[in-house]
């Protein structure tokens, strides 16, 4: 693709509430579009570049023998309550209800899903 046609969105002046220098970085070289506090929106060169890392993740991760697995990020609250969790995160931690009226949260980690999922399919 040409360069005149590619969708690159730079900035002249390093934006005010970028504090860290990496943040900086991707705001001016057009990577990254903040949305809101701690909320970014990545832009083509950024989507490039996250997917190239996440390649060489992967490549690593395959040359170790590793196994990859995706987690869903609504988790139930009673897998953190179990492990006393629950309330160390605070207010901060999004919690909601589902339909049936159980406590679901927006899990910050995943310890107590990949737990969950060895306790029920790994036996020694």
């Amino acid at each position: 693709m040409r360069l005149s046609r590619y969708f690159l969105p730079i900035l002249k002046e390093n934006p005010r509430e970028a504090e860290i220098v990496s943040h900086r970085l991707m705001l001016r070289a057009g990577m990254i579009r903040q949305q809101g506090q701690g909320s970014f929106s990545w832009l083509p060169l950024g989507k490039r570049v996250l997917d190239k890392v996440c390649q060489i993740i992967r490549e690593e991760q395959n040359r170790a023998g590793a196994l990859e697995i995706l987690m869903p990020t609504i988790q139930s609250a009673d897998l953190w309550r179990e492990s006393g969790r629950y309330d160390d995160y605070g207010k901060e931690m999004l919690r909601i209800k589902d339909r049936q009226d159980r406590d679901m949260l927006y899990g910050p980690t995943n310890e107590e899903m990949v737990t969950e999922i060895f306790r029920a399919y790994v036996k020694s």
